[in-house]
């Protein structure tokens, strides 16, 4: 058994960030960035108006100034106007301004008589002016590789003119879940038996990451049925087993990897819930071997399959790791095992309250929980201390 600190190296050692691929952006939101991205003009491109009103030139007048109207500027086509003393032309927000003004005065200021206008405040050299690189400089950098894009940064890419993007590879993923006592979500159950969750947790949490799940599929505790659901499964760039990879006799998943000639890096990490833990490779496809209890199956996927999986769509080291923040513990918590326990909880208003039974197949409680605290062996935190926890949604 090794740590998981050893466990998540031997892993992200294991895989490699997949070729990158040009996508419109459409479809680029949740997909990482595969290079740097600079700006390639100035924003705004030129000086526009941030106001319906007049463009003037500012040391022309004080309060009460007559200025005469010489022309109309709207946002659109430069009309290259130009002004001199004693002149303004009326123009709306965003419009170019005219040659010669240096500020804005706001309609709401003016009182307008045919072409003449008069003006009733005070007016400084650039008010209500957008002056052109004001928000984003020419050669700026707008995007590093590896960065999460968010919609506000496909439109300051669209606002670059850019209609595509180049973006760290679509991930395509299997599933095969194992269990004889295990049937689907709606077939009548027969005494023993219980309804499989672990693939709809799996694919649930696969998704979120932005991963495509192409197949799942459940295997019956035999040699020969589960060799050919892995074997079919080789075939994506992920492959995500849930139970068989523990010590029993019908724990078959490391025997029918073997088989198909799976290179298996690791098996048995020290981590409660889940240290049945299995990494492995065959060709391209990277391996993971998750516990059968549903809440070993998420802990193990959120610390140890995740951060692969962000790597290889091409995501920065740091979007790895899961988010944490500080929060106040409601009550006391104990670790006396030799693992590092993650305590399942709700974070709320600051404040972190461990949910239910922290067992590794009690869903109910994971169900209402939204962060984890790790707690180290022979750790102890009394409540009201504060806490790290790690978040996930």
């Amino acid at each position: 058994m090794i740590t998981q600190e050893e466990a998540l190296a031997k892993i992200l050692n294991g895989v490699s960030v997949l070729p990158s691929r040009v996508t419109p952006l459409a479809h680029a939101l949740g997909c990482f960035a595969a290079r740097d991205i600079f700006a390639r003009f100035p924003m705004p491109l030129f000086d526009n108006s941030a106001m319906d009103g007049y463009a003037v030139v500012s040391s022309d007048f004080g309060p009460g100034a007559i200025l005469r109207v010489v022309g109309e500027q709207a946002a659109g086509i430069d009309q290259k106007s130009q002004i001199s003393a004693g002149e303004a032309v009326r123009i709306f927000t965003g419009a170019p301004m005219p040659n010669g003004a240096d500020a804005v005065v706001m309609q709401e200021d003016v009182k307008r008589d045919g072409s003449q206008i008069t003006i009733t405040t005070t007016v400084a050299p650039g008010e209500f002016v957008r002056r052109r690189g004001c928000d984003l400089s020419e050669g700026q950098k707008i995007v590093a590789t590896g960065e999460k894009l968010r919609a506000e940064n496909l439109a300051l890419f669209a606002a670059q003119g850019l209609a595509t993007i180049e973006v760290g590879r679509e991930l395509h993923a299997a599933i095969v879940s194992t269990g004889d006592e295990l049937v689907s979500p709606g077939a009548s159950l027969q005494p023993g038996q219980l309804y499989e969750s672990n693939s709809v947790l799996l694919r649930a949490l696969l998704e979120q990451m932005g991963v495509k799940v192409r197949s799942s599929e459940h295997a019956a505790d035999t040699q020969e049925s589960l060799t050919a659901a892995l074997r079919a499964s080789l075939k994506h760039d992920v492959l995500v087993i849930s139970g068989g990879v523990s010590v029993g006799e019908r724990d078959l998943v490391k025997p029918c990897l073997r088989e198909l000639g799976v290179e298996i890096d690791l098996w048995r990490v020290a981590i409660k819930p889940g240290k049945p833990f299995l990494f492995g490779r065959a060709g391209n496809c990277a391996i993971f071997g998750l516990p059968g209890n549903p809440v070993s199956a998420f802990v193990t996927s959120l610390i140890l399959v995740r951060p692969a999986l962000l790597k290889m769509m091409g995501a920065s080291e740091a979007f790895w790791s899961l988010p944490t923040t500080a929060a106040q513990l409601t009550g006391d918590v104990l670790n006396d095992g030799d693992r590092i326990h993650y305590i399942r909880g709700e974070l709320r208003d600051g404040q972190f309250t461990p949910m239910g039974r922290q067992e590794s197949h009690a869903l109910f409680g994971l169900s209402r929980s939204n962060a984890l605290l790790p707690v180290a062996p022979g750790g102890k935190f009394a409540a009201g201390v504060t806490v790290t926890v790690q978040t996930w949604n």
